[in-house]
């Protein structure tokens, strides 16, 4: 029985090619399209799912809420101080682990070598984090300081093919050198890892940070990653529900100004399991690119959207054509087949051309993978065994599709009767209803497609709004150089700024504490007088040409200059009691930008100009800091458009600087880097050059963004085509269908253009209908998505109209041909039979 329904499936197939091929190939696609969709949303949930004790590791974040704007910053890191307390608090903790950023130089081989993705931690890491060791014992690696470990990738570069345990490493940090001992190897992190490890390295914090001991017991020094391990049968919701009282135990009162404050009154601290990190609402301070649940689902609405599509293709031609197989089913009743029978006959067919799409669809999948994988900067593999393996789900998903494709199909089949069917000239009928519920079916594919549509020009819209929206100064042509903070060359910053800025092709060179896309954030605050509250904002050091150099205009009063006296900062690098004291009796002239002049409650720029207030730059047992406001400079966007531009005080300092920023004018900018890099070598031969074009990095920055809105236009246009061929499909029955109507029309006068304008209209009237569908959804969906950023292109009405013209443009395109081809037929071969 199987074998003959098989037989009789396949010889309904061959029977018609056209309608095999546009439901094979439209199905191939939305499967091939959902399987990677689906593919890619598995990865990005499988972030640190490979730790073997991942269900128990968890991360201490850090959230800093500000009173006065409401706006808050979510920070994966947390305070060296906050680890140590919560651990000796709450017993269910097990295991404690700080993990400390850091960027040493290895000198290796007499040379100077960059690094990147280290971290320094105050216990053995691989107690918590179970990363297999390929060498080493993972137990006893990190049990004394100095030691440390490698990544199988750092191994090879620094030792060959050697075993390096044993082997001694220098590390040149906070400007000494110091000799580490190699005691494992472990295994390169996989790319769906939130941290990116390449070497790990056990420190002393209290050594560490001799010369700056208030680090680790400052509750707003976020500088690194606490990890913790819980006892069994604890809930970790049960730690945080009791996280406030917590705050309240050990946050010690301040003493600002007039004022007291309670840091725990600004920020809250709460444990995240590792796995939920990727994908959880704190994405600052994290070492890679992270992801949002928002996104996540969204490519699962339309992977499941483009598999309906191309169902909805089966289900409708399978409709269309009920009168090519109703004398068919109608013989088959008379010679004793049930409709069960029938049906599961159906069924079969719709399941046959389900498993055909799929061989087709996996071919898709194989060949486009890793391109995809590449694109997106992911692991994406096809595995069809083990434990991940996708053969189950694959022979479910083809049995479900074949099943959902063909249901109603075989249910409106099956249910003709033999005596009407058989009846003369009814074996073309129709059944009441059918042709409403196709109608329905098309304007709901082209709904979706114009809704995908509508939303790839909305995103791609905001992404090159992203790249290319005025940023308050010149990005382009700046080159951008750090490691002006290293200890071994804080004394020669001048020299190299002096030496770099008499290069030819140069323009101008400053000495910065912030640039482009900065990794560090320093922030205090301002008391304003008559608030309750103080004035969150960034505080960083620059030098006399920074503005200059980046071309951000004043926008009232003046820039800072060394020759005046209080617009220079008089500190060291690591000042005295006694000299912060000194400091915060004298003051500073500042420049604060636009957005803090808001924020401290001035209606215009100018009006900031002359204000005197107080300010946080010394410890608080040292006292505030008189600030006089000299000048205010255009808000300048050095961050990612998705965070709101930081409130900044600038002040002017001969130390405290990390880049180094360049303006070049010189048709080679490769040249000009060249010869910077010649000057840095000489004057700083123990530091890593390591210098990138401001346009590099903002293309970096919004890699992600622009990579997933390429993809979602991708998977948009394959929406596009699956509709396309349906329609097609469609298009070639009902020109089919009515030729006898279009010769009569012929006859009695119709004019080719009559006719084709007759069927154009037939199929235009679903994608206007879908326009009324698409565009509230798609305005809805856009809306929200584009509050994420802090400023946005406007939501006018040119997408949804250029969606909506370009549909119908589609559609018309795609039964133009048999539009013409019925029209231009001669009548007499339509009508000579009757």
């Amino acid at each position: 029985m199987w074998r003959n329904y098989a037989v009789v499936g396949l010889r309904a197939l061959a029977k018609n090619r056209t309608y095999a091929f546009i439901n094979i190939f439209g199905l191939a696609i939305g499967l091939a399209a959902c399987l990677m969709l689906l593919l890619y949303v598995r990865y990005e949930r499988s972030y640190d799912a490979w730790l073997p004790n991942a269900e128990n590791v968890y991360q201490i974040q850090n959230t800093y809420r500000d009173p006065n704007t409401g706006e808050e910053i979510r920070l994966q890191m947390s305070s060296f101080v906050a680890g140590q307390t919560m651990a000796a608090d709450f017993p269910q903790i097990d295991k404690k682990v700080y993990a400390l950023a850091a960027s040493p130089v290895v000198s290796h081989n007499g040379e100077a070598l960059p690094t990147e993705n280290v971290v320094y931690v105050d216990g053995n890491l691989f107690d918590i984090m179970q990363i297999p060791l390929v060498r080493g014992d993972p137990r006893t690696a990190l049990d004394q300081a100095g030691s440390l470990v490698l990544s199988e990738t750092e191994a090879r570069r620094f030792f060959g093919e050697a075993d390096p345990v044993g082997r001694t490493l220098t590390l040149i940090a906070r400007g000494v050198s110091t000799d580490h001992r190699v005691t494992g190897v472990m295994r390169d992190l996989p790319r769906n890892s939130h941290q990116r490890l390449d070497i790990v390295v056990r420190f002393d914090p209290q050594t560490y940070f001799a010369e700056t001991p208030d680090f680790l017991t400052q509750w707003g020094a976020n500088s690194g990653w606490n990890y913790v391990t819980l006892r069994p049968d604890t809930d970790p919701s049960a730690i945080n529900d009791n996280l406030g009282p917590w705050e309240e135990r050990n946050i010690p009162d301040q003493q600002f100004g007039d004022q007291m404050l309670n840091q725990g009154d600004f920020a809250e601290w709460r444990l995240v399991n590792v796995r939920d990190i990727h994908l959880g609402e704190s994405q600052a301070g994290a070492v890679t690119p992270g992801n949002d649940e928002r996104t996540i689902l969204t490519f699962t609405i339309v992977a499941f959207l483009i598999l309906g599509m191309a169902c909805i293709n089966f289900t409708n031609l399978a409709t269309a054509r009920a009168s090519a197989r109703a004398r068919e089913v109608a013989l088959r009743k008379v010679l004793g087949a049930s409709r069960g029978q029938l049906m599961i006959q159906f069924l079969m067919e719709s399941v046959l051309v389900a498993g055909f799409a799929m061989l087709l669809a996996l071919a898709m999948v194989e060949l486009l993978l890793p391109s995809l994988g590449r694109f997106l900067d992911a692991d994406l593999r096809m595995t069809y065994l083990g434990s991940d393996g996708m053969l189950l789900p694959i022979l479910l998903l083809t049995i479900l599709v074949g099943a959902a494709g063909g249901l109603y199909p075989a249910f409106y089949l099956s249910r003709f009767q033999p005596a009407q069917v058989l009846k003369a000239n009814k074996s073309t009928a129709e059944a009441a209803g059918s042709g409403a519920l196709r109608s329905a079916l098309v304007i709901g594919q082209f709904a979706v497609s114009i809704g995908l549509i509508i939303c790839t020009a909305v995103v791609y819209g905001q992404t090159v709004y992203a790249r290319t929206s005025d940023p308050g100064f010149q990005r382009e042509g700046l080159l951008q150089i750090e490691g002006l903070n290293r200890r071994q060359i804080i004394d020669k910053g001048e020299t190299i700024a002096r030496e770099v800025g008499r290069l030819s092709g140069v323009q101008s060179v400053a000495r910065t504490g912030i640039a482009i896309d900065p990794i560090n954030q320093n922030g205090t605050v301002i008391q304003v007088p008559g608030r309750d509250q103080p004035v969150g904002v960034g505080t960083y050091q620059i030098d006399e040409n920074f503005f200059r150099t980046l071309q951000a205009p004043m926008i009232a009063g003046r820039e800072l200059s060394a020759s005046r006296e209080m617009d220079v900062l008089p500190l060291p690098l690591f000042p005295t009691p006694e000299q912060e004291r000194a400091f915060a009796a004298r003051g500073i002239n500042v420049v604060i930008n636009e957005r803090a002049a808001r924020d401290l409650g001035f209606t215009n720029p100018a009006e900031a100009v002359g204000a005197n207030l107080r300010m946080g730059l010394v410890r608080p047992e040292n006292g505030l800091v008189p600030i006089a406001i000299v000048g205010v400079v255009r808000d300048t966007r050095l961050r990612s458009i998705r965070q709101p531009i930081e409130p900044i005080a600038f002040a002017l300092s001969n130390n405290g600087f990390t880049t180094l920023v360049v303006r070049y004018d010189d048709p080679e900018p490769n040249a000009v880097r060249e010869r910077i890099a010649q000057v840095w070598r000489r004057l700083a031969p123990d530091v890593p050059f390591e210098a990138e074009f401001s346009e590099d990095i903002v293309a970096e920055l919004y890699k992600g963004e622009e990579s997933r809105a390429r993809v979602f236009a991708g998977f948009s246009a394959l929406a596009v085509i699956v509709a396309c061929l349906g329609l097609f499909g469609l298009a070639a029955f009902t020109a089919e269908r009515r030729t006898k109507e279009i010769g009569i029309r012929k006859v009695l006068g119709a004019r080719t253009s009559d006719i084709v304008r007759l069927l154009a209209w037939q199929f235009s009237k679903p994608v206007i209908i879908a326009n009324l569908i698409a565009w509230p959804v798609a305005w809805w969906a856009m809306r929200d998505w584009l509050n994420t950023f802090d400023t946005r292109v406007d939501l006018g009405v040119t997408p949804f109209l250029f969606a909506g013209l370009l549909a119908l443009a589609i559609a018309i395109g795609t039964i133009a041909g048999h539009a013409l081809r019925v029209a231009r037929a001669n009548p007499i071969h339509a009508l000579r039979y009757e």
